[in-house]
């Protein structure tokens, strides 16, 4: 599919977007090596009972890993994104994950630094087409360049377990949910509708100020793209998110996505609604 090219940003504009860090949750880190493939990790994350008032969870607040702060989306919905897995294991089994679980590395499990805890993925690995379905319950990995650590059994299952990663595409299904039924709690998994159809949009800035989102929502119309400002309440506060329109296909919406990579981006992502 072709679209109308973007021009590289200056340094300049692209520090304009960049979000002022506030305080999140703090933990020891160290480098562990899974295979070939060396990744950084938060580990013994803290985790604390909510209180009933509070409306945010603590792993939906933002978080600061090496002086980057990082922001948790409010829903997986939409969501899709291709880049480089890792894997992690028995360094880690058996520790607590960030949302409290006990790390199991023979789990269907993974790490994401931003997606909602019990978010369900579909995993591709795009060098040999296997693909699986796992859970995110982790936050990670923070080694470069890198998207989703799988645990060992995922890993396994996608055929990388000896090179460490792999490049793939994930893609949200949808959410884990908990009722009760009588005295059993009973876990379901909710869908998402079509994620291939409907109306996209890329999301390339979240601000705390109105005005810099505004500033953004006009640069990019002088390219001849149009946005929309989305104000979503977090609880504790407001933020103005700049999302581009990306067409009515998830491949149209991922062509505006690598446009907006390219054009200084690299954080962009796709977002449905």
């Amino acid at each position: 599919m072709t679209g109308r090219s973007f021009p590289i940003l200056p340094l300049l504009i692209a520090s304009l977007f960049l979000i002022s860090g506030c305080g999140g949750l703090s933990s020891r880190q160290v480098t562990i090596s899974s295979g070939k493939a060396d990744t950084k990790r938060r580990i013994d994350a803290p985790f604390k009972q909510v209180p009933k008032d509070e409306r945010v969870p603590p792993t939906q607040k933002p978080y600061k890993i090496d002086g980057k702060t990082y922001y948790p989306l409010p829903t997986s919905h939409g969501f899709t994104q291709t880049g480089i897995a890792s894997w992690y294991g028995k360094d880690f089994h058996g520790r607590k994950t960030s949302n409290g679980e006990t790390y199991n590395m023979w789990d269907l499990t993974a790490a994401h630094k931003t997606l909602p805890m019990n978010t369900h993925l579909l995993v591709k690995n795009l060098e040999n087409d296997k693909e699986l379905t796992i859970r995110v319950n982790d936050r990670g990995p923070f080694a470069k360049g890198r998207i989703i650590d799988l645990s060992k059994e995922g890993a396994s299952r996608l055929g990388f377990i000896d090179q460490g990663t792999a490049k793939v595409q994930i893609t949200a299904l949808g959410e884990s949910f908990t009722y009760q039924q009588g005295p059993v709690s009973t876990e379901r998994f909710r869908e998402h509708p079509d994620f291939n159809a409907g109306e996209f949009y890329v999301q390339i800035g979240s601000f705390t100020n109105e005005e810099n989102a505004r500033k953004l929502k006009e640069k990019v119309l002088s390219w001849g793209k149009k946005s929309v400002i989305k104000k979503f309440d977090r609880g504790d506060q407001i933020f103005y998110r700049v999302q581009v329109r990306a067409g009515q296909t998830l491949d149209a919406a991922e062509h505006v996505e690598k446009v907006m990579n390219n054009a200084g981006f690299p954080g962009a992502f796709v977002v449905a609604r």
